[in-house]
């Protein structure tokens, strides 16, 4: 769990591309790797001990966890190829996935939940190669509805571990540390600032593992026990290729789970290149499509190994903010210091000692925070009466069938068990209600040309009837039409069908909704970003060529542009208000 803060943002002192002090990134590093180090080492404990699996493949599991959160962490900063972000990205295990792999591990054991990971990066890595039209398919209100759900299957979890205690404990002994790792928590929520609140779940557990060992429940032994430095004695849990019936029950909740866990990867992709510039530029969504992949072979490998899904944290984010070191070479430190403290058991027995109501508040107030991150999510665009009803009716009907308050005894068993499950069920109803939404909202209409000037009749005729649709005026149809026109040449600049051989298409919509049009352009890849140029324009008192013109044009008759860059696309989206003619 992190907590991320925002509130008080250093210079950044270092941006990405330089080279900061090699002490200073090791300091920084082996801060960074203790902040993330007990949610890499605590989700896997959390989900091998609700599952009964036996304690050697724990052992392997945290290894692994550590292996490879450390390995792609150093991943997404070098960038190599098409793999990684090039910014501090930390990858630390995936919360969200707690009850996905407690279901599997219970269902079938390590290898099931080997498979259904392995499926689900693959998966994962196909959304990153096509995320231009991702952004259609993982829409917010689908990516958070999905993660209120995670948030209601899991905390039944924490409320059954708020019970483990031994035998001969006072009954109120358990109740009552959980209660001092919560309220520490929440006080250094709501009351710490800065790099304190980072370290805030750090302390809390530290103050309710005191509180365990002064009634004695905190097994001291097992540190004792640990050596400083060894490899796990057990082997890598064995892979099966047998896909039995729990596989397709499990396969809808792993995936809607995976689709909740790339939106978080993409927000987090965005934000570390928003935090790490000193200036403002434009999101490069190709960075994001590497982070992306990075994040998807991170999990087939931790498919390959049996160990649990990893997804980036924004530990990274929050520490550019407040510290102002972006440099690539921090994020390398992190990885490599990571991979070391996989090679060290008794920093993480410090973890395995913890008894089970101390993780229990740890894990209520990180859904907690899972469960309000899904409903900013599903709120970020606005909310009407439509899209709150697809939220309210999926979100109950969710939870409904997953406490088998809804048809349990009449669905059979095969029927029941898969829909059972409210991930599942609410995922595919939010779906489902979203397409409806979108089919009875403001209808979307388009044409495919060529990316040339040459048709700009083409285009005029299309804008000029879609505005008449909307019984615009003149003026703002002509408005309209300028505005279409320079976005096509702002596209087409530069793109020279004798010189390359291939005449590129553009792909124009247009989504009607009275007083406003939205247009956007898909095309081909460009090699500059449309937003930062318009950005650079104030640096100019006059326009120095028909380029600059065309911008300037944009930027003062168009409500909104967004140009978003892919690999081998350009979307380009530009918001039009009609003007009283």
């Amino acid at each position: 769990m992190q907590i991320h803060d925002t509130s008080s943002r250093a210079g950044i002192r270092y941006e990405p591309g330089e080279q900061p002090p090699l002490s200073l990134c090791l300091s920084l590093g082996l801060k960074s790797a203790l902040l993330v180090f007990p949610t890499v080492v605590l989700v896997p404990v959390i989900i091998v001990r609700a599952a009964g699996v036996d304690g050697g493949y724990l052992s392997w599991s945290i290894f692994a966890a550590l292996l490879i959160c450390g390995l792609f962490t150093a991943l997404q900063s070098l960038r190599t190829g098409f793999i990684g972000v090039g910014h501090t990205l930390i990858s630390s295990s995936a919360v969200t996935s707690i009850a996905v792999c407690i279901m599997a591990l219970s269902e079938g054991g390590v290898a099931l939940m080997m498979n259904l990971v392995i499926v689900c990066a693959l998966f994962q890595l196909l959304l990153s190669s096509k995320l231009s039209w991702l952004r259609r398919i993982i829409t917010p209100v689908i990516s958070g509805m999905v993660l209120m759900l995670i948030a209601v299957a899991v905390m039944p979890v924490a409320f059954d571990m708020l019970t483990h205690a031994p035998e001969n404990a006072s009954p109120g002994v358990a109740p009552g540390i959980a209660a001092v790792t919560l309220v520490v928590l929440v006080a250094l929520v709501f009351g710490a600032r800065g790099a304190l609140r980072l370290w805030a779940p750090v302390i809390a557990l530290a103050a309710g593992s005191a509180a365990a060992a002064f009634f004695g429940l905190y097994d001291a032994g097992l540190i004792l026990e640990a050596s400083w430095f060894s490899i796990p004695s057990g082997s890598r849990p064995g892979f099966s290729l047998s896909l039995g019936a729990e596989f397709w029950i499990l396969l809808p909740a792993f995936l809607f789970v995976t689709l909740a866990n790339t939106m978080g990867d993409i927000n987090a992709g965005v934000a570390v290149q928003r935090a790490s510039m000193r200036t403002l530029h434009s999101v490069d969504f190709r960075a994001v499509q590497e982070g992306l992949a990075a994040n998807s072979l991170g999990n087939l490998v931790a498919g390959l190994a049996g160990a649990m899904p990893v997804k980036s944290d924004p530990a990274g984010i929050s520490l550019v903010e407040l510290s102002g070191v972006a440099a690539r070479r921090l994020g390398l430190c992190i990885g490599i210091i990571l991979l070391l403290l996989a090679f060290t058991p008794k920093l993480a027995a410090l973890l395995l000692a913890i008894p089970g109501p101390v993780i229990a508040a740890y894990l209520a107030v990180a859904m907690a925070l899972v469960f309000v991150q899904g409903m900013n999510m599903v709120v970020q665009d606005g909310l009407d009466y439509r899209k709150g009803a697809v939220i309210g009716l999926a979100f109950w009907l969710g939870v409904g069938f997953h406490n088998q308050a809804v048809f349990a005894d009449s669905l059979g068993e095969t029927w029941g068990a898969l829909l059972g499950n409210g991930m599942t069920v609410g995922g595919l109803a939010v779906i489902l209600l979203t397409v409806i939404m979108k089919l009875t909202g403001p209808r979307r209409y388009s044409i495919v040309t060529a990316l040339d000037p040459r048709v700009l009749p083409r285009l005029e005729e299309f804008l000029r009837e879609q505005a008449k649709r909307l019984g615009w005026g003149d003026a703002s149809i002509e408005r309209l039409f300028l505005i279409g026109e320079e976005t096509l040449l702002c596209l087409a600049e530069g793109h020279d069908e004798a010189a390359t051989g291939e005449l590129r298409n553009l792909l124009v919509t247009a989504t009607n909704d009275g007083p406003v049009m939205e247009l956007e352009f898909v095309s081909a890849i460009g090699e500059e970003n449309l937003e930062d140029q318009m950005r650079l324009l104030g640096n100019h008192a006059e326009a120095r060529d028909s380029h600059e013109i065309s911008l300037r044009i944009l930027q003062h008759f168009a409500s909104s542009v967004r140009h978003q860059q892919y690999h081998g696309m350009d979307v380009v989206t530009v918001r039009v208000n009609k003007t009283d003619d």
